[in-house]
Parts: C-alpha cells; sequence; structure tokens
C-alpha cells in the first residue's frame, strides 16, 4: 500500500494544495477528505476522479469537503464509473447533503437527487471504524471549534496496519488539547497532526482552530520524534522551517505531491 500526499496546505492555501491525504491499495484509492483543490492535487499526481474507489469526510469544511461536487457529478455523468464509497461519522454525514452539497448537486436534467444518487453511503456510529486493504480504519473525535456553546468536532483516524502490527494516527482538524487526545498519541506509531503557522513580526498568532506550531513544541520529545506537521500555511515552505522542525524535534513537515510506500514511511522514525 502506498500513502499519497496530494495536499498539506491550509484552507486559504494557494501554493501547496489543501490537505488532502490519499491511500493507494491494488485497484483501490481512498481520499482523507477532500477539498477545493482535489482537481488540482489530483492532476499533478496523474490522477482524476475515475481513479477514486472510496472517500472518508472528517468534518464539513469546505477544504475537506467542497471536492466533493467534482468527485460527485464527474463520476454520476461517467457511465463507465462506478459510485465511490463515502464514508464518516454518522453526525457528519446526515449533516452533508443538507448543510453542504444539496444547493450544488440536489438537481440533475429530469430528476431531483440525494447524496445516495452519488454515493455509496456509509454513516458511521461512535467506536466504530470501516476497512480499507488489510487496514483498520477508526474514527476518533476531537474537538476541532467551539460554536458558540457548542462543539463541532473533527473525527480524525486511527489507522491499525494489520501486516505491520503498527498505528498511523491522522488528526484531521483540532484544536491543541492533549490531555484529550494523549492516548491516541501515545497509542500512535506515526501520527500526522495539522500544525498551524501564524506569526506577525516573530509573535505566534492562536487562532484557536488548529494546534499551533508554538503549541505542539510543548509536546514531550517522545511524541515530537514520531509526528510528522501538515495543513500549514503557505510561508512554510522553506527550507529553514522544514530544518527547524526536524531540530525541535519533529519528523518534519509533510510536502505535497509525494507518493511514499507505506511500509518505509512507518519505518521513518
Amino acid at each position: 500500500m502506498n500513502i499519497v500526499f496530494l495536499g498539506t496546505g491550509s484552507a486559504f492555501t494557494l501554493d501547496n494544495f489543501q490537505s488532502n491525504i490519499m491511500f493507494e491499495h491494488e485497484s483501490r484509492k481512498l481520499l482523507v477528505d477532500a477539498g477545493d483543490d482535489i482537481r488540482r492535487s489530483l492532476n499533478a499526481m496523474g490522477l482524476n476522479y475515475r481513479d477514486i474507489t472510496d472517500v472518508y469526510i472528517s468534518h464539513l469544511h469546505g477544504d475537506h469537503t467542497s471536492g466533493l461536487e467534482y468527485l460527485a457529478l464527474c463520476s454520476y455523468f461517467d457511465p463507465d464509473k462506478e459510485k465511490i464509497n463515502l464514508y464518516g461519522h454518522h453526525r457528519v454525514l446526515d449533516a452533508l447533503w443538507d448543510t453542504v452539497l444539496q444547493g450544488r448537486l440536489r438537481s440533475v436534467p429530469g430528476k431531483r437527487v440525494q447524496l445516495s444518487d452519488y454515493f455509496n453511503v456509509f454513516p458511521l456510529d461512535d467506536n466504530n471504524y470501516f476497512g480499507f486493504g488489510r487496514n483498520k480504519f477508526e474514527l476518533v473525535q476531537s474537538v476541532h471549534i467551539m460554536d458558540g456553546f457548542s462543539i463541532v468536532s473533527s473525527y480524525g483516524l486511527m489507522i491499525t496496519l494489520l501486516d505491520l502490527g503498527k498505528k498511523l494516527y491522522i488528526t484531521t482538524d483540532t484544536q491543541f488539547n492533549p490531555n484529550q487526545i494523549k492516548d491516541f498519541y501515545e497509542m500512535a506509531d506515526i501520527i500526522i497532526q495539522d500544525c498551524e503557522y501564524l506569526y506577525f513580526n516573530e509573535t505566534p498568532i492562536f487562532s484557536s482552530v488548529h494546534s499551533h506550531y508554538e503549541e505542539l513544541l510543548t509536546l514531550p520529545l517522545k511524541t515530537r520524534r514520531k509526528m510528522y506537521l501538515t495543513h500549514y500555511q503557505d510561508r512554510v515552505i522553506h527550507e529553514d522551517k522544514f530544518l527547524e522542525a526536524i531540530k525541535d524535534g519533529f519528523l518534519g513537515f509533510l510536502v505535497h505531491s509525494r507518493r511514499h510506500d507505506f511500509e518505509n514511511f512507518m519505518n521513518k522514525k
């Protein structure tokens, strides 16, 4: 199996595509999220919608969902393309059609359609998982933002590689909350962590939407040593910043449009 970093940027990136990951197993390809840039990031790897067989959606923000319009319409009107399997927590998928996609996708010539007309929909409950290849993808809920007095969650993934006996934790989008997810940090062999890199005159700006680089520096060294950073701002794409992260104990910032053998990737500590 391969892991492909189609994009590694923040929601507003111009240079390095939004943070989307893809897993390849034999003839199947699974996207973890599908943001606005998915057409371009796939094209940069010589791929398009016809190559995608499965999609997992972690939460409803546009840099994780807006590319579904491209996948849905192109697949729907391509008679040789099978429906894509769509996975997500049921609370995410229940809201996906009504709050994100309906205005874009509900009308096609001669028909009013639903989400299930475009995708094979697989809603998942709490403490549930789906399989891809010989790997187990378990959903991990975390706090992304506070919507007034309520929590808006993002559902990361704890991926168990049955053939390797190792675990990969993808946070997707999360506030810095190590007490909530420290057990998952401990459990994982490798961590892919969202990391905002916002500064003004060298002073960090904390948005409380993502984990900030300065906050992640406070994690124990044993945690940083198994952590790759993604979902960062464009200004990070400089060699000195990549070297700084390694000096600070991280595995480094991930680079977009790169394909890695999964076994080798999981052994890069």
